[in-house]
């Protein structure tokens, strides 16, 4: 046998017994699951941050309250400058006691001016000129109710549209004080052509009855749009005591009321409300 048959055969080529090693790389760690469930740095989670009960704040409260009432107050209001009114406390309360409820909404328009005039002579004569407040008359009244077991208001056209609107029907100081808010708004955003359109949709007429529609149609069986004089100074008469008081021909009140919307045309009091 020849010394080249005696020799190994290279393993791979180009190498032999003395360089083999050097060139086979040394294993890789084996990974596995005891790697994978022992890792070398374990991070704890952050923890979450416990929420306490909110502390109630008082004045907090208050303050969101009192800006609400504004919000919702103004917004009612301008709302009301162009929408009619559908129904109020007043006539809720009252069907609930079971006087029924009869409110038909008619433009101003649609009211004769008579009717206008009748208010305007028995209810306010300063309607087209204050800004929602009679001061003589406020002052006027309270002389007067200081001696004077039965009492006597002085709420303009304003004021009582404010109270029939948007208000309850009581006597307290702290629904006067809303009411003078209120008039004071209504004052401020409508026209007085507004003002007496609304009042005159709203005042109570009857029992049940609400507007000049409604209360023409009752006491007259016809439509607001055709009121005479003297029915219109009949309605104005009946509006200290709708439910006692009734729309008779003849009465000293609503004579007193026609001479009295004489006085107003010929003065032109009526220049703010008749068409």
């Amino acid at each position: 046998m020849s010394e080249r048959e005696d020799e190994p055969e290279d393993i791979v080529p180009g190498l032999n017994e003395e360089t083999i090693y050097d060139a086979i790389p040394e294993p890789k760690p084996e990974s596995g699951p005891e790697k994978d469930l022992y890792p070398t740095e374990i991070t704890a989670p952050k923890p979450m941050p416990v929420k306490g009960k909110r502390k109630f704040r008082p004045l907090r409260f208050a303050g969101a309250c009192i800006v609400g009432f504004f919000a919702f107050s103004i917004l009612s209001v301008a709302i009301h400058r162009f929408v009619p009114v559908p129904v109020t406390v007043l006539m809720i309360e009252k069907l609930a006691q079971g006087n029924g409820l009869d409110h038909r909404w008619v433009p101003a328009w649609q009211i004769n001016d008579n009717l206008k005039r009748a208010v305007i002579a028995s209810e306010d004569a300063k309607f087209c000129t204050h800004d929602g407040f009679d001061i003589q008359a406020i002052e006027k009244a309270e002389r007067y109710n200081a001696t004077h077991r039965k009492k006597r208001g002085a709420s303009t056209i304003s004021q009582q549209t404010a109270k029939n609107v948007f208000l309850w029907p009581d006597r307290s100081w702290v629904r006067k004080g809303f009411e003078v808010y209120y008039t004071f708004l209504i004052e401020h955003m409508w026209s007085k052509d507004r003002i007496m359109e609304v009042y005159l949709n709203s005042i109570e007429m009857g029992p049940g009855i609400y507007g000049a529609e409604a209360a023409s149609q009752y006491w007259f069986g016809h439509s607001a749009a055709t009121l005479s004089k003297a029915e219109a100074a009949q309605l104005a008469a009946i509006l200290p005591n709708p439910i006692k008081r009734k729309a008779a021909k003849g009465s000293k009140r609503s004579g007193r009321i026609a001479a009295n919307a004489r006085t107003v045309v010929s003065q032109g009091l009526d220049a703010c409300a008749a068409e």
